[in-house]
């Protein structure tokens, strides 16, 4: 089980500006952005239905290495938040990497959706629920 993820990215503003926007409809929210050591740190948290929140994804502004390019996937609860998802990040200037809808090949209801975030990471949303629910 992950618990966090964190990438080494080249523009906080842009960062923050772009997740925030991109993470909205799956529930996300900035949950953390400070300055340690000279370094700007942002976390987004989901707040889960129990009541608990957990940072689970983290940037690290002007590290070097920049991390990546890499993939990232947060999982959705709807086929809706997928294609909201998609039309957040590319407003916010991301580059579509893959259109919301069906992949098949991955299983019969896999529902996703594929952006480049400012750094180049393939960065997806994805529902696993049938179209029905």
């Amino acid at each position: 089980m992950i618990d966090h993820v964190t990438l080494r990215v080249r523009d906080l503003a842009a960062t923050r500006e772009f997740y925030r926007a991109a993470l909205a409809p799956l529930g996300y929210r900035i949950a953390y952005d400070t300055v340690h050591d000279g370094v700007g740190v942002l976390g987004f948290a989901f707040d889960a239905p129990d009541g608990g929140s957990n940072i689970d994804t983290w940037f690290v502004d002007h590290t070097e290495p920049v991390s990546g390019p890499t993939h990232l996937c947060w999982r959705a609860a709807s086929r809706a938040a997928v294609d909201a998802f998609h039309a957040a990040a590319i407003a916010t200037g991301g580059a579509d990497n893959g259109a919301p809808g069906l992949r098949a090949h991955y299983h019969p209801d896999y529902y996703g959706a594929f952006v480049l975030d400012p750094d180049g990471n393939n960065v997806e949303a994805v529902c696993h629920d049938p179209a029905t629910r």
